[in-house]
């Protein structure tokens, strides 16, 4: 993150929403989204303008030639955290839906922005590029059907991660078994399994961030779930170190084996961490039982 963007960042959380500098007196707030390729999440700082119940934001780069990072983010991922200043002083986060505008509607948003500020007609006028107008519209958690989709997408990404790490790790385990000469004469291994580990590694930092944004709403609609919120964040922060360590590893040009270890140790908890939250979760989101295989909570 540049040093500007962070410094804008901090200040904003520090204060309530509001930074001085030049974005001054103007209307901005935080959009994290997640990387299309690493999978992490990315916090940038955006003018925006209230529009009824949804927020609009505007990928101008400030002219630039290239859409910014944080669009091709959300295009590839729409569902975002907003962290927006608050008329009591405090900065509320919540999570959205990011819907990119097109045609007339677009140009009509865009004109009443640029009118509102010139700066945005001088950075449209700077591009070849049509600037993207974003609605973001703000997840609502107080609908069952909501909470029935949340419980069943929870449920279907686990799966997703476990079928993944189960192919990881039998890859891995292929690799150990194989001569340490013949791992160094095939390069191509190496490669792949790294490629595959990095993937699931980007796909698990994925679904975690977007899980934390969620965490928020979902202890104010649930405010008994507070305790295994809190448990949930911090196991979060733990898996977050040991796919750190797996990543170093996998630079490092350790050997299968060594990587194989690391693997079983981030397997273990991630079983656990799955467990937890699939019987923490799913009933509360659905009122009903979940499945009797999955009741071994540690």
């Amino acid at each position: 993150m540049p040093d500007f963007n962070r410094q804008v960042i901090e200040e904003f959380r520090a204060n309530g929403g509001r930074v001085g500098g030049m974005f001054e007196g103007a209307a901005l707030l935080l959009l994290t989204t997640t990387g299309a390729r690493s999978g992490r999440a990315h916090t940038n700082p955006a003018v925006y303008v209230r529009d009824g119940a949804r927020l609009l934001v505007f990928a101008s780069n400030a002219g630039g030639p290239k859409h910014p990072a944080w669009f091709h983010n959300l295009s590839a991922d729409p569902y975002v955290t907003v962290e927006l200043g608050t008329p009591e002083g405090t900065v509320e986060r919540f999570g959205a839906t990011a819907v990119v505008t097109e045609g007339e509607e677009r140009d009509r948003l865009y004109a009443e922005q640029a009118e509102r500020d010139p700066g945005f007609a001088a950075y449209q006028a700077a591009t070849d590029r049509v600037i993207p107008v974003v609605a973001l519209h703000r997840v609502d958690l107080g609908d069952p059907a909501r909470h029935r989709a949340i419980a069943d997408h929870l449920v279907k990404v686990h799966a997703e991660l476990r079928d993944e790490l189960t192919a990881l790790r039998e890859g891995l385990g292929s690799a150990a078994d194989t001569a340490d000469t013949a791992v160094r004469d095939t390069p191509t291994l190496g490669g792949r399994l790294a490629r595959h580990c990095l993937s699931f590694c980007g796909a698990l930092h994925a679904h975690h961030h977007n899980e934390d944004s969620a965490f928020d709403l979902l202890e104010r609609e649930f405010p008994e779930l507070s305790d295994s919120l809190d448990r949930m964040r911090e196991e979060h922060k733990v898996v977050a170190r040991t796919v750190a360590e797996l990543e170093a590893l996998l630079t490092s040009g350790a050997a299968p084996a060594t990587l194989r270890a690391e693997v079983d140790r981030l397997a273990t908890r991630l079983e656990e961490h799955f467990t937890y939250e699939e019987a923490q979760l799913v009933p509360a989101l659905t009122r009903a039982l979940i499945r009797p295989d999955r009741q071994d909570t540690p």
